[in-house]
C-alpha cells in the first residue's frame, strides 16, 4: 500500500464515523494515528460526551474483532484475561478466553476499578500477550485498547498507576461540543427512544479490515524520520525531567512512541517524511498523562497542559 492509498483508506473511516458521530474530529484523528503506529488511546471526558459511542464507530468502521469490558470496582483480574476451567468430564483443564482477547478492546470507564484489575491489562498492552498459570497466549498483532475514563473529580473513581498510564500513546480530552454541533447531536441522536443507540443504526459500516490496516502500518514504517527531527523528539521528552513544573518526566518510552506516531501523522497528510509540526500536533496528548506536577506547581495552581504547552513552545524545533 503506498501513501496516498493510506490517506484514502483514512479519509474513508473518517468518513464512515461521522455518519453516527458528530464532531469530536481532533478525537477521531488521534484514534487514526495510534491505529496505524499500534498503540493505545485513553478517552477521558464527562459522562454524556460520545466516549463509548465513538469507539464503536471506530471499531465497526476498520472491521476489527471488537471487545468490551464495562470496568466496575468489584470487577476481577479474570474477568478480563479468563480462566483454566477444570473439566469434570474430561477431567482437564481448559481456557476459557476473557473478552481481552480481541483486535479492539474497548476498556470502558477504566477508572472505575481498583488497580489490581487494572493491572491485568499492562502485559496485553505493551506485549500483546496474556499469561495464564504460566503459559503465555499471543494476542492479535493488531492489539488495540481504546479506554475511557471520567474526571477524577467525580465520585468512585481510581487514579491510574503510572505504568499503566506510560502504555497508552496518547490520552485525550473530551470537552463539550459547540453549539451548532449539540443541536446536530440532537436532531441525529434525539429522533425517539425507539432507534437503537448502536453504529449500525446510523449506517456506519466497515469500510477496512485486518490485512488493509497491517498494510496501511508497514507504509507508515517507511516514513523518514531524520536526525534533526529525532533529535528534536528526545529533547522535548527530556525536557519534562528536567522542568521546575514536574516532580516526574517522561519516559524513554514515550520518545519512542512520539516518533512512531509521528510517522502516522506524517502518512495520513500524504506525505513520506516527519516535519516539525507533526511532533508539536501530538506532543500535548503524547505527553500530558506521563509527567507529574510537582509541589510548587500544585501550590501555585499551575496546569499540567499549560506546562507542557510552554516546553513544546520553549524547546526550539529543527529547521
Amino acid at each position: 500500500m503506498n501513501l496516498s492509498e493510506v490517506k484514502d483508506l483514512a479519509q474513508k473511516i473518517r468518513a464512515e464515523i461521522g455518519k453516527g458521530v458528530v464532531g469530536q474530529a481532533d478525537t477521531i484523528e488521534l484514534m487514526l494515528t495510534a491505529l496505524f503506529s499500534g498503540g493505545h488511546v485513553l478517552l477521558e471526558g464527562p459522562p454524556g460526551t460520545a466516549k463509548t459511542f465513538i469507539a464503536q464507530c471506530f471499531a465497526r468502521a476498520v472491521n476489527l474483532q471488537f471487545g468490551r469490558i464495562q470496568f466496575t470496582p468489584d470487577l476481577m483480574p479474570g474477568d478480563i484475561v479468563g480462566s483454566n476451567l477444570f473439566n469434570f468430564q474430561a477431567s482437564t483443564f481448559a481456557l476459557v478466553k476473557g473478552p481481552i482477547f480481541c483486535e479492539l478492546l474497548l476498556a470502558d470507564e477504566i477508572n472505575r476499578t481498583p488497580p489490581k484489575t487494572q493491572a491485568a491489562l499492562l502485559e496485553a498492552m505493551q506485549e500483546r500477550t496474556v499469561t495464564l498459570d504460566g503459559v503465555s497466549h499471543a494476542l492479535s498483532a493488531r492489539f488495540t485498547v481504546v479506554a475511557t475514563q471520567n474526571p477524577l473529580e467525580h465520585q468512585g473513581a481510581y487514579p491510574l498507576p503510572e505504568a499503566q498510564l506510560d502504555r497508552f500513546l496518547f490520552k485525550h480530552d473530551l470537552g463539550y461540543p459547540s453549539l451548532e454541533e449539540e443541536r446536530a447531536i440532537v436532531s441525529s441522536h434525539g429522533s425517539g427512544a425507539e432507534k437503537k443507540r448502536d453504529p449500525a443504526s446510523f449506517g456506519v459500516g466497515p469500510v477496512a479490515d485486518a490485512a488493509t490496516i497491517a498494510a496501511a502500518v508497514e507504509a507508515v514504517a517507511q516514513v523518514r524520520l531524520n536526525e534533526a527531527i529525532t533529535g528534536y523528539v528526545v529533547a522535548l521528552v527530556r525536557a519534562t525531567r528536567e522542568s521546575p513544573d514536574f516532580s516526574a518526566g517522561a519516559s524513554p518510552r514515550c520518545s519512542a512512541m512520539l516518533a512512531v506516531a509521528a510517522r502516522a501523522r506524517a502518512t495520513l497528510d500524504g506525505r513520506d517524511y516527519v516535519i516539525p509540526d507533526d511532533i508539536k500536533a501530538l506532543a500535548l496528548p503524547a505527553l500530558r498523562h506521563r509527567v507529574i506536577l510537582s509541589p510548587a506547581a500544585e501550590i501555585d495552581g499551575r496546569k499540567v497542559d499549560d506546562a507542557v504547552r510552554r516546553i513544546i513552545d520553549q524547546v526550539e524545533a529543527p529547521r
